[in-house]
């Protein structure tokens, strides 16, 4: 891989020490322009899913460490992602607290579905992705609107 990115992995190891620590430091970068790239509006949770699939679609490579980082740091703390999470739980129960989302889920299971329907057309096992899928714009919509009807208020 270094001799890919016509890097020395002397210099590497020597910026980076272990493996560990070069992946943590691939994924923090990742997590950053995530956010900065995917406007987070407690407000509009709809649109931010449908976002954050945009993002999905366009660096598949997001959801791939994502999912290595969560099977491989279960224990994890990277400081980026502790406070972007903590960023988005405060701004969820403030909107919840001034009636604009639903109470019937607290921030953190509302995060969650949020994250977890967004990413949800891309991570499909290979035998489910042999099915048709539907078009990209479908896939969204579907995304948006679950987020939709899960947080309206009633």
């Amino acid at each position: 891989m270094a001799e890919t990115a016509s890097a020395n992995k002397a210099m590497i190891y020597k910026y980076f020490g272990a493996k560990d620590e070069l992946f943590d430091a691939v994924f923090a970068n990742r997590v950053l322009a995530f956010v900065d790239e995917v406007e987070f509006d407690a407000a509009d949770l709809p649109g931010y899913a449908g976002r954050a699939f945009d993002l999905y679609e366009r660096y598949p490579n997001t959801l791939r460490l994502t999912t290595w980082y969560g099977l491989e740091r279960a224990d994890g703390k990277l400081p980026a992602i502790v406070e972007s999470n903590i960023a988005k739980l405060t701004k969820i129960e403030e909107a919840q607290k001034s009636g604009q989302l639903t109470t019937a889920y607290s921030p953190l299971e509302l995060l969650t579905e949020v994250r977890a329907l967004s990413m949800s057309w891309h991570l499909h096992t290979p035998e489910l992705a042999l099915v048709r899928r539907p078009s990209r714009a479908r896939c969204r919509e579907i995304v948006v609107e679950s987020i939709r009807r899960l947080v309206s208020v009633d």
